[in-house]
């Protein structure tokens, strides 16, 4: 019988994962970089979610860019030794880009937001030593367009604070989101077409999203090796947008290409984020955590992706 098409690109990611592995066995000394995006915790103290995140063994943070007003969000100092006293460092913020501070708005009122914005999360993650700092071209949880115009307007917004990314030394990490949540940028190659209309040396990499992945991208390992060096970091959830191991997600092929393409190192996040279906997740940042349930999401995710890295690293 022959292999479907699918099944072909996953061998083919196979074969150059063990070949690479034959020729340059010391490329696979050190492990993936285990992150967790917490804004999926609700309102739950980030102490809580720092220890949870410790006793599964995970390192670093991805923290909920939560500056929406000069009053509101983390401090940079309580947070270091919230993180500091649990043995977790930030990877990096999680922008939050909704129809309020929408770089491709066609209010200019909105767009002024999304620099305030950044500018905001752009000086507190450098505070807490994050090294990147999501960005959505285009609002989540807004599927239709505004009009014709959108990505050249978001392109002229975030041209507005790239100088400031390099300042800050922070990465801009664009991030692709699947139709059923934004209006554009929806795959590896819209982000790459979004940066080379910034054309700024300081806006040039991304951060993928294997949920989202699954329903733009042909195939999830190839567009992996399509983003590159430009990836630093991956959000990860199963098909199922829950816990890794709870759905069809062929996690072995993520972690074989993640490895292809070099991404076993400093700088460099897979950060689960399940966030469960529907069409927009943003309402779970402000929601009541549920403690027990999250507990087991975060020792099962990291438990598993552990587990499947070990047997890869073993073919």
């Amino acid at each position: 019988m022959n292999p479907q098409n699918f099944q072909i690109k996953n061998e083919n990611i196979r074969q150059a994962f063990v070949s690479l592995k034959k020729e340059s066995p010391r490329r696979f000394d050190q492990r993936l970089n285990l992150s967790w995006s917490n804004w999926g915790f609700g309102m739950e103290p980030l102490a809580d979610s720092a220890r949870r995140l410790a006793h599964s063994g995970i390192g670093y943070i991805e923290l909920h860019g939560n500056h929406y007003g000069p009053d509101l969000g983390y401090d940079a100092d309580e947070t270091l030794k919230v993180l500091g006293d649990h043995n977790i460092a930030v990877a990096g913020v999680c922008g939050m880009f909704s129809a309020d501070n929408d770089l491709s708005s066609n209010r200019a009122v909105q767009r002024q937001a999304a620099i305030d914005y950044i500018k905001r999360e752009l000086a507190f993650t450098a505070a807490v030593a994050g090294s990147y700092l999501l960005v959505v071209p285009g609002a989540v949880g807004r599927p239709t367009p505004y009009d014709s115009m959108e990505f050249e307007r978001s392109v002229e917004t975030l041209r507005v604070v790239a100088d400031q990314f390099a300042q800050y030394k922070v990465r801009a990490a664009v991030e692709p989101i699947r139709s059923a949540e934004v209006s554009f940028c929806h795959t590896i190659a819209d982000a790459k077409d979004y940066i080379r209309a910034v054309n700024h040396p300081a806006i040039g990499h991304i951060n993928g999203d294997v949920y989202h992945m699954q329903v733009e991208e042909s195939h999830i390992g190839e567009a992996i090796l399509d983003a590159g060096e430009m990836l630093v970091n991956l959000h990860m959830a199963d098909s199922n947008r829950c816990a890794l191991g709870s759905g069809s997600l062929d996690l072995d092929t993520v972690i074989m290409a993640l490895y292809v393409i070099g991404y076993n190192q400093p700088g460099r996040f897979v950060t689960p984020e399940p966030l469960g279906p529907g069409g927009d997740p943003y309402p779970a940042m402000f929601g009541k955590p549920d403690p027990e349930q999250l507990d087991h999401m975060v020792a099962q995710t990291a438990r598993y992706f552990r587990e499947r890295e070990e047997f890869v690293l073993g073919l």
